[in-house]
């Protein structure tokens, strides 16, 4: 089930938020849980059990280790709950790519033997829930936070159904309070700003990324030795536009949704394309998932309290895992070496050389850049992604055909991409957003993003096109 269907919108949804207001206090966190498990179930029934199993081991392992007084004792525990959701991720999610690539070597090596590995199915969500899970154990053995005393809110951390599937990523400190009590929180400013939210985030999916998804993908269908240049940057434009929307339109519904119920999530996008370097891009760009790197990663491999060297080689590995965390692929892994690589550049000498020229020149060598790193993201094989690459400098015609359409939504998504660069924009984004609501804000409000919904509905009617991206991370 996704966020952007029918059935979500006007019938799971309506059903969830209309039964946690009229639950009793002490239930709600149960209809949470209840809702959450059917939504995950609706789409992965298999791996429902997966999860629940998981969560069951961990809750006890991590309340062992906060009750310990040995510190060797609690260093075990913590490596056993962590080697146990990362060894989870590794055989759903990797094994069938380290088999193929030993296979690859085995035959270099001229050898006939090659291991037979059954081809996994990969549980929804995966990615997200276990970086969540290991945050709890980790902020717990800091002690950040002391451990959830019931299983059920533990189990309603990580399987609360708007963050489950593609984040944002919610570190347990950040969360671990609201979920023993939000009630201040639970207020109609609240649940109206939540469904501000959500509406603008479905338009977002539905109206701007869905259109861009729909071309990128009859570009990238296309054989690439006859694809024009032309029409090779207008389809890889589109996909940078289609993940944008997509990604940062999820985020805001399940941002929305959250508030809706009284919970606070962290912003996981701010505007990154008008970024003006590759770091910047990375603070404004899956904020969450920059965060949990940060925090239990570069910083546990020393940060910046190392030598020069040692710090340009922890930025490009945080990179490198940070691709291999989006995908069994090596392009995801060129991906992230690449972001990686444009990191260390800039901490080298590249800031320096970007201070010397004006604001808009860094913010369009910053969405070139970044452009083109995305053509590593969509394409499968990296052979035929460099072969893309070569099209967006081959300066050749070609015969496909640019649908009218297109440009309309293209010019659509340009706008609100960029608008921020502009400090009208800034302030508007900020009023939209950020602001407190008066009554007459509110009707405002209440009535643009009435017709967004009306509208996306109609869309997703009838429009067929309607994937989620990130629902394969």
């Amino acid at each position: 089930m996704v966020f952007s269907s029918i059935l979500f919108i006007l019938f799971f949804l309506p059903a969830f938020v209309s039964t946690y207001y009229f639950a009793p206090k002490k239930l709600k966190n149960i209809v949470i849980l209840l809702f959450s498990i059917v939504f995950y179930s609706w789409g992965a029934p298999r791996f429902i059990f997966v999860i629940l199993g998981t969560t069951f081991l961990d809750f006890h392992l991590v309340r062992w280790m906060s009750q310990s007084k040995r510190e060797n004792q609690r260093r075990l525990l913590l490596a056993l709950s962590v080697s146990i959701n990362l060894g989870l991720l590794v055989y759903f999610k990797y094994s069938n790519f380290f088999v193929e690539n030993l296979n690859a070597v085995l035959s270099l090596l001229g050898s006939e033997t090659h291991i037979h590995w059954t081809k996994l199915v990969l549980p929804i969500g995966i990615s997200f829930y276990t970086f969540e899970s290991i945050t709890y154990v980790v902020d717990v053995y800091r002690r950040v936070h002391k451990p959830l005393s019931d299983f059920w809110n533990y189990q309603l951390y990580i399987i609360f159904f708007p963050k489950l599937i593609a984040g944002p990523i919610v570190r347990y400190h950040d969360l671990a309070d609201q979920i023993e009590d939000r009630s201040a929180n639970e207020t109609v400013d609240n649940i109206l700003t939540g469904f501000y939210r959500f509406a603008i985030g479905m338009a977002k999916k539905v109206l701007i990324a869905n259109q861009m998804g729909v071309y990128a993908d009859s570009v990238f269908a296309l054989n690439y030795a006859d694809v024009g240049t032309a029409t090779a940057w207008f389809g890889i434009l589109a996909y940078t536009f289609q993940i944008y929307f997509d990604f940062a339109g999820y985020s805001d519904m399940a941002i929305g949704i959250a508030r809706m119920v009284g919970f606070r999530f962290p912003e996981n996008f701010n505007n990154p394309y008008v970024s003006q370097s590759i770091t910047e891009f990375w603070r404004r760009w899956h904020m969450t998932l920059g965060a949990w790197m940060r925090d239990y990663l570069y910083i546990p491999l020393g940060g910046n309290r190392v030598s020069t060297p040692r710090l340009y080689f922890n930025l490009w590995f945080v990179f490198l895992a940070s691709g291999l965390w989006h995908g069994a692929s090596w392009n995801f892994i060129f991906w992230g070496a690449y972001h990686g690589l444009f990191l260390v550049l800039e901490r080298a000498f590249l800031l320096k050389v970007y201070k010397k020229i004006g604001a808009l020149p860094r913010v369009l060598i910053t969405f070139f850049l970044v452009a083109i790193g995305w053509v590593f993201f969509r394409i499968e094989h990296f052979g035929d992604a460099i072969a893309f690459v070569k099209r967006l400098f081959a300066f050749e015609k070609g015969d496909f055909a640019m649908n009218p359409e297109f440009f309309f939504y293209l010019f659509v998504a340009v706008i609100f991409s960029f608008i921020t660069f502009f400090t009208f924009g800034k302030r508007w984004n900020e009023s939209v957003f950020f602001a407190n609501y008066d009554n007459k804000k509110h009707i405002t409000m209440f009535v643009v993003v009435l017709i967004l919904l009306i509208f996306s509905i109609a869309s997703i009617s009838a429009f067929g096109f309607n994937p989620f991206i990130y629902f394969r991370f």
